[in-house]
């Protein structure tokens, strides 16, 4: 009986191990996929207003805590994490992708105007 749960077992293991691989290689493959139109679609109008606002209220909040941020001497950590962030997410990241898929396609673009060059 031990001998069958042990066959059992390592035939279990096995196969999970195996079947590992080609999901990932997938997932990774899906990165650099573009944005589907469902993607784009719900990115204008869920995110990109969410954002907006986000970037609008972050450097309310950024000008509030300004003299405390002076103080510490990390204004500009706030200012990226409060505005700078929100705001590339909004305006400047292309529409639907994540941001995986964006710096892929920006990393893209350099390569091929550096090899028209």
């Amino acid at each position: 009986m031990k001998r069958a749960l042990r066959l059992v077992a390592a035939t279990a293991l096995a196969s999970t191990l195996s079947l590992g691989g080609p999901a990932q290689a997938r997932e990774m493959e899906m990165d650099g996929a573009r944005p589907s139109a469902l993607a784009m679609f719900g990115d204008a109008l869920i995110v990109r207003p969410v954002m907006t606002v986000a970037t609008v209220g972050g450097a309310a909040v950024w000008l509030v805590t300004l003299p405390f941020s002076a103080i510490g001497g990390n204004t500009g950590e706030a200012a990226e994490t409060l505005v700078k962030d929100p705001a590339a997410t909004a305006f400047v990241r292309c529409l639907g992708c994540t941001p995986r898929q964006h710096e892929r396609l920006r990393a893209e673009k350099r390569v091929a105007q550096a090899n028209d060059e």
